[in-house]
């Protein structure tokens, strides 16, 4: 098939998303894509602009035969401006890789029902809606009647049934034997523990268990609980060392900057790595992933420092028991604070890899040669 894939804000795990598809699709995937910046813009004029490509595209080439977009498309006003050059017949799917309704705005800013209501109309013009979770899925349905509601009348509640009927979970993939592979060689099993990798220990205690936070520096990932766990296992005599690692979107991240003062001799990386290679000699070289988000629809960055082995202390909430199988949940899951303290002080006083059970069931379920293929099938039965 020949397949459009709509990206307006094409950056971060959008963009991750994307290209790995169409890297690893058995199908032709063309991208038309705009920068990812000014994500509200994109979600109000971005099908001007993609129209544009689109209608470029179409006199070199024949119309696609199934078209995909991300949830940051307003899709009913892309339809609007390609319906006298693009045929009606072709079947679109809309990829919930976020939502505006249940995702957290910025402390003090007040939410802007536009912008729910695009994905709303989006997922109302589709044939298909693909959620990367079914907690994910579950969140938007669960809060959707809400915003519906808000408004005075011809709100269509009916509507929500017919539109969730044809909604479906499609986790997102990762390169997880290209992970796994990368950070082999930097493993012992034999002894349990992690040999030194490129990453060079700095602190006093060399050896001590390497923590890694490699999530997005926002609020919604709750640094300040990542930080304040920090402060206490050092109080408390817990050795460990440091890598900070994740991309930054704020001017002035005032919990980074105060724990850059206080854990200074702990660190050994912090700050966004661009290199691919780096990046996974980091996450090889890690002990322990730990999430303290408040908000999470998929959760990328941990499954990729699993892959390489680190063992995870996570939310017992959100998306995170997706990614667990149920049988590690007591051991990968926390319930509270006092819950994670335990759980990662024993875990750093006693270090080992994530089971070979855990890192089984990411290569399995989550790498993109499988993951791709599932969304070729979903594609395809859209014919």
């Amino acid at each position: 098939m020949n397949v459009w894939l709509i990206s307006p804000y094409h950056a971060g795990s959008h963009r991750a998303w994307a290209e790995g598809y169409a890297r690893c699709s058995r199908h032709t995937v063309k991208l038309l894509t705009m920068a990812g910046s000014f994500w509200k813009w994109r979600m109000q004029g971005g099908a001007v602009e993609l129209a544009l490509q689109a209608r470029r595209l179409l006199e070199a080439e024949p119309p696609p035969d199934v078209i995909l977009t991300t949830d940051m498309l307003n899709l009913p006003a892309w339809l609007g401006l390609m319906r006298r050059t693009l045929p009606a017949s072709i079947p679109v799917a809309v990829y919930m890789h976020e939502n505006q309704l249940t995702y957290p705005w910025r402390p003090g800013e007040g939410r802007d029902l536009a912008f729910a209501m695009i994905n709303w109309l989006s997922q109302l013009a589709a044939d298909v809606v693909f959620f990367n979770s079914r907690h994910h899925l579950d969140a938007w349905f669960g809060e959707l009647p809400n915003l519906l509601k808000h408004f005075p009348d011809y709100n269509h509640l009916e509507l929500i049934e017919a539109v969730r009927a044809r909604s479906e979970v499609l986790p997102v993939g990762i390169e997880a034997h290209a992970i796994a592979k990368a950070a082999g060689c930097r493993l012992d099993v034999g002894r349990g523990r992690k040999k030194e990798s490129a990453i060079e220990a700095t602190a006093p205690s060399a050896y001590a268990p390497l923590i890694l936070w490699n999530q997005r520096w926002e609020y919604d990932k709750r640094p300040d609980r990542f930080f304040a766990l920090l402060y206490r296992l050092r109080t408390a005599g817990v050795p460990f060392r440091l890598a900070v690692a994740g991309e930054n979107f704020r001017q002035f991240p005032q919990e980074f900057a105060e724990a850059a003062e206080r854990l200074a001799d702990a660190i050994v990386h912090w700050g966004y790595v661009e290199s691919r290679e780096a990046y996974w000699a980091l996450l090889a070289a890690s002990d322990l992933v730990i999430s303290t988000a408040e908000h999470e629809f998929f959760g990328v960055s941990v499954l990729e420092a699993i892959a390489a082995g680190a063992f995870p202390l996570l939310p017992n909430r959100l998306s995170y028991p997706e990614l667990i199988p149920i049988e590690l949940h007591p051991a990968c899951l926390y319930n509270d604070e006092e819950d994670l303290f335990v759980k990662a002080a024993t875990r750093l006083r006693s270090p080992r890899p994530a089971p070979p059970s855990l890192r089984r069931s990411v290569l399995q379920r989550f790498d993109w040669r499988r993951i791709a293929a599932t969304y070729d099938e979903r594609l395809e039965a859209l014919m």
